[in-house]
């Protein structure tokens, strides 16, 4: 796992072995931020990592300047592992939350401009996050959420579906407000 572009650009990331995340492709990773790149701002944009793992999607954002990143993971291994990384990388604005992702989306009080959701594929009521995002009022106006998923979900019929991307087997569904 490496982080692929801004200030710490090239850096492997070596999680522990008892980590049983699945962290999203350098792949897939890199042609996400290739499409973020035309999309956003990075110095102006707040972003909600969900079901953080390993951190990588959050780790690429803080390098990449985000003003602030939010890391919510409920496993207290891979909780510890990105606050310690987080810490060791010397990312001022990243907040690691040890939460439950659903409960954590019902309470939270704060918006952002992004919110990345990239729950295990076999995760039944995964897709309840979407709803969850948009029913809380979570995103700022022009702001969106990017869930990842399997080839087996297509979330086209959604009212606020945009577009979606696929890399190797690694499938990311944008969706924006109105």
């Amino acid at each position: 796992m490496r982080i692929i572009s801004g200030t710490h650009r090239g850096r492997t990331i070596v999680p522990p072995r008892n980590l049983r995340a699945r962290p999203t492709t350098d792949f897939a990773k890199e042609n996400l931020f290739n499409v973020l790149n035309n999309l956003i701002d990075y110095e102006e944009t707040d972003v909600l990592d969900l079901f953080a793992g390993t951190g990588s999607i959050g780790y690429e954002f803080a390098s990449r300047g985000a003003r602030s990143v939010t890391a919510v993971e409920l496993n207290p291994v891979h909780y510890n592992f990105i606050r310690q990384t987080a810490r060791t990388l010397g990312f001022e604005h990243f907040y690691p939350v040890k939460a439950n992702v659903f409960l954590y989306l019902r309470s939270c009080p704060k918006q952002f401009d992004l919110i990345f959701s990239d729950a295990p594929y076999d995760l039944e009521g995964s897709d309840t996050v979407i709803d969850l995002v948009f029913e809380g009022n979570l995103l700022r106006p022009d702001g969106m959420l990017i869930f990842e998923h399997s080839g087996s979900r297509n979330f086209e019929e959604h009212a606020l579906f945009w577009q979606s991307r696929v890399y190797g087997s690694v499938h990311f569904s944008f969706f924006k407000k109105g």
